[in-house]
């Protein structure tokens, strides 16, 4: 294997298979209120032929309609209107969703196309990485921009963004605005304000959240969080800025610092996020992660800042920006890692603030998740929790992050927190912005703890129920929580 990689380095730029490039990219986010809002967006790339052969089309996935309401799709290939078209059935499978662009003649290879694609956002049902007010509006990591699809070939490669590319939000002058990357320029026009924002080789996906806020600071000399609403903070908020602060130190501590630019955590209200009940499906939250901050509907705002789901649910969710950001969880380990690794971090959080006995509390009510999860499924063979998908029932995905957080506890258990923690630091740093999956998770541990755990993640994340000496340590304060 050394010997193959040694060959293959000095000539990994030579094409092994038909490729193309994205060598410039830029995209512009205009957004328009009222009573209908909507995102514009205008995409400008410069592509290039890269690999081994001439090209007579490319395939592209675009914002889903239903999700983002996206509609007046237009595609320009060096300034001549595109129609995408379906794939042929044979592809459909592989590719689901994606459109084709044919060319009027082949692409051959080392030169170059201009693609322009503009289309416009406007549902308001929100989801985990996009929601759509009148006053606010929050863009996430993934879905709302073009995915290229590469070549049909074993040893083509997907089409990334280059190392440096700069990108533009235009908002109401009145609101106020947290996007990846750092601001490289800023134009103010009679109503609207245009924000340009530089990404660099080490940023991860662009992200935008805005909105119309009551006060709303920008940015924090001391360390606690900062809260954006629409009105007045409600009280007890000076509180939950210190608690909030807390954790976020908390979170790089334990797990590694992430980013320079994202000194303090934000929590920020969005009327955009539909609290549709406990069995709501994932992709409407009453909370939603960015990259350094929560998003929360005003209805569990008016819970109060200090009330005990509000606390916990903020503390997973800043826990993402470790675990969803920096460390991505392949789709397959969406709920094992993707929900369990957030909660096992609040643990971690409580115990640092509020000592051993809050570790004890949280585990028991973990416990009493998992117990809950499994009565209301008595009739169903237990799924495995690392097979687990956002598309399973709330049962189900509550059983299963309860047993994935609970994994890490008897990995501290058995061989400390520093180790096991330092395997998550160092993952989220060596994976950063790669697609993780448990076992990535698992080998990462290994390294630390110099164990092989391959029996442990399997007892937890493949057999049904808890350990029996995990239940004779913690059973009881399980069951006072009942």
């Amino acid at each position: 294997m050394v010997a193959l990689i040694l060959f293959l380095a000095p000539s990994c730029t030579v094409p092994l298979a038909p490729d193309y490039q994205i060598l410039r990219q830029t995209f512009e986010v205009t957004f328009v209120s009222g009573a209908s809002p909507q995102i514009q967006v205008h995409n400008v790339y410069t592509l290039q032929n890269s690999g081994t052969a001439p090209l007579n089309s490319i395939d592209l996935i675009f914002p889903d309609e239903k999700i983002y309401g996206r509609a007046d799709l237009r595609v320009e290939l060096d300034g001549r209107n595109l129609t995408p078209q379906s794939l042929p059935a044979e592809y459909q499978p592989g590719s689901p969703g994606a459109r084709r662009l044919s060319f009027d003649a082949p692409w051959v290879q080392k030169s170059n196309r201009e693609l322009t694609i503009d289309y416009r956002l406007a549902s308001t049902d929100s989801s985990a990485n996009f929601a759509l007010a009148s006053e606010n509006f929050y863009l996430g990591l993934q879905g709302w921009l073009p995915i290229f699809v590469p070549p049909n070939h074993i040893l083509s490669s997907a089409p990334i963004r280059p190392d440096k590319m700069d990108y533009s939000v235009r908002i109401p002058s009145g609101f106020v605005i947290l996007a990846r990357g750092r601001v490289a320029g800023r134009k103010q026009a009679a109503t609207d304000t245009s924000y340009r924002f530089a990404l660099g080789k080490d940023d991860l996906a662009p992200y935008v959240v805005a909105g119309h806020y009551a006060s709303p600071a920008t940015s924090a000399k001391s360390e606690t969080a900062i809260f954006w609403t629409a009105q007045s903070p409600p009280s007890g908020t000076s509180l939950a800025e210190l608690r909030f602060g807390s954790a976020w130190a908390i979170l790089q501590k334990n797990f590694g610092q992430l980013a320079k630019r994202t000194s303090v955590p934000y929590i920020v209200e969005s009327s955009a996020l539909r609290d549709n009940g406990a069995d709501s499906a994932p992709s409407a939250p009453a909370f939603a992660a960015f990259p350094g901050g929560v998003l929360i509907n005003p209805s569990v705002l008016a819970l109060g800042t200090n009330h005990r789901g509000f606390v916990n649910s903020v503390e997973c969710n800043l826990a993402k920006t470790w675990f969803g950001d920096a460390m991505r969880p392949a789709p397959v380990a969406a709920i094992a890692l993707g929900q369990g690794l957030p909660a096992y971090a609040a643990v971690v959080i409580d115990e640092s603030i509020d000592g051993s006995d809050a570790r004890k509390k949280d585990i028991a009510q973990l416990l009493n998740d998992y117990d809950q999860g499994r009565q209301q499924q008595a009739n169903l063979a237990e799924k495995a929790a690392v097979a687990t998908l956002p598309a399973d029932t709330s049962d189900q995905r509550r059983l299963a992050t309860a047993k994935s957080a609970l994994l890490f506890i008897a990995l501290e258990d058995t061989y400390g927190p520093a180790p096991v923690r330092e395997g998550l630091a160092q993952a989220t740093q060596i994976l950063r912005g790669k697609a993780v999956t448990v076992n990535d998770v698992r080998a990462a541990i290994e390294f630390t703890t110099k164990a092989n755990l391959a029996e442990t993640f399997r007892v937890w994340l493949y057999n049904p129920g808890i350990p029996a000496s995990f239940r004779a340590r913690y059973g009881q304060a399980a069951e006072n929580q009942k």
